[in-house]
């Protein structure tokens, strides 16, 4: 089978076609023939060198496919082959064939097509165990995302809004602000030309928000706290701006306030299957009705890899990139 793979770390050029062994499903996995790919900025880190495949996983890129079932292996009963379908993955998306764990592969909901379904997973993977589980956003309670123009962005603030939270996004123009605004953000802040400390405080009458959801990291944790409503809690998910952070302490003990973060990507197959069970009672659901609906900025071909990746890292795109077989 073709494969994209970064043979050597560097910029977009080093994605290269490549060929690899055409993978069998063992027990408890199913091998899916991809028909659409979604990419995640962990691609870009891992074709730079920085952000390498656990173990046991492929060595090249994609964290999200979607595509038909090829063949299941021992122990399968949940999907037959030709069943259409998404599916998380540790590594090795990148290809025309890969290997997902039953735990992690979803029927694509309702009418969705397979560019918008591949859209999907680690959008939702994320945001579910981060915002509602690690941030426990509760009824009535308001959040924060920061990168809100970006996919996990995109599905945080539809998810949310569906789910009944007033939600606030920060983005890096005015047309991206609107975009928020779109999908049902209260208030799209844009970074650029506004502090949204301010803005938040202004808008929240001093108390600030419940929960935020941080892809930025660096200074911008300060900052969160400072955002931050009495018991809030900042989850972080990336560190784009830097991996290190000052914080006054004073202000954490002040608000009670509570700091966490966490990788999607090593945690083990059993918790991944938790947020699958959770996703298609609460989720999925919404999905297959229309109340959300994924957005995609740019479909590109299988051999526009490169092109993919620096447009990602342009941070020109609003919504999620497809790579289509």
């Amino acid at each position: 089978m073709r494969i994209i793979e970064a043979p050597t770390p560097g910029g977009p050029e080093a994605l290269k076609i490549g060929e690899a062994p055409c993978p069998a499903a063992g027990a408890g996995e199913i091998l899916i023939r991809v028909a659409a790919i979604g990419i995640n900025r962990a691609d870009t880190q891992q074709r730079r060198g920085v952000y390498p495949s656990p173990a046991g996983a492929p060595a090249w890129p994609g964290l999200e496919v979607a595509g038909t079932v090829a063949a299941v292996g021992p122990g399968v009963g949940e999907f037959k082959v030709d069943a259409q379908v998404c599916a998380l993955l540790a590594g090795g998306g990148y290809a025309e064939y890969c290997v997902a764990p039953v735990a992690q592969t979803l029927p694509i909901p309702g009418q969705l097509t397979m560019i918008e379904a591949a859209s999907l997973p680690e959008a939702y993977f994320t945001v579910w165990s981060n915002v509602y589980g690690f941030g426990q956003l509760a009824p009535g309670e308001t959040l924060l995302v920061h990168g809100g123009s970006s996919g996990i962005g995109v599905a945080s603030i539809q998810l949310a809004r569906a789910l009944g939270h007033t939600v606030y996004a920060t983005a890096g123009s005015v047309d991206k602000c609107h975009f928020c605004e779109t999908l049902g953000a209260t208030r799209g802040i844009n970074y650029r030309d506004e502090d949204f400390v301010a803005v938040l405080k202004e808008l929240t009458e001093s108390r600030g928000v419940d929960v935020i959801l941080d892809m930025v990291g660096g200074d911008y944790l300060e900052r969160d706290v400072q955002a931050l409503a009495s018991e809030g809690r900042i989850v972080v998910i990336a560190t784009q701006r830097s991996s290190s952070a000052t914080v006054d302490l004073r202000q954490i003990m002040a608000k009670r306030a509570h700091i966490t973060g966490s990788m999607l990507r090593p945690r083990p197959v059993s918790f991944k299957d938790q947020i699958k069970s959770q996703l298609l009672s609460r989720v999925w659901p919404l999905l297959a009705d229309g109340t959300i609906r994924p957005v995609v900025d740019r479909v590109f071909g299988f051999e526009e890899a490169p092109a993919a990746h620096a447009y990602m890292e342009s941070g020109a795109h609003m919504g999620k990139l497809i790579l289509k077989i």
